[in-house]
């Protein structure tokens, strides 16, 4: 994984977190929050990761 990568990955799961901390004081449901914290930890940066390394070819052709 390249710097960026890892970077996104890093700045994602501290958002995880601090989105569930929240999340404690507002719902009581436990699959709720587990759905936050891998949603926003895990899930949204893989997307923005392999969206920006499916477009890296295109923007090295130009």
């Amino acid at each position: 994984m390249n710097e960026k990568g890892t970077q996104t990955m890093t700045t994602f799961m501290g958002l995880g977190i601090l989105i569930w901390y929240v999340s404690l004081g507002v719902t009581a449901n436990p699959v709720v929050r587990l759905a936050i914290l891998i949603g926003v930890g895990v899930v949204v940066p893989l997307l923005i990761n392999e969206s920006r390394t499916k477009l890296q070819p295109i923007a090295d052709q130009q």
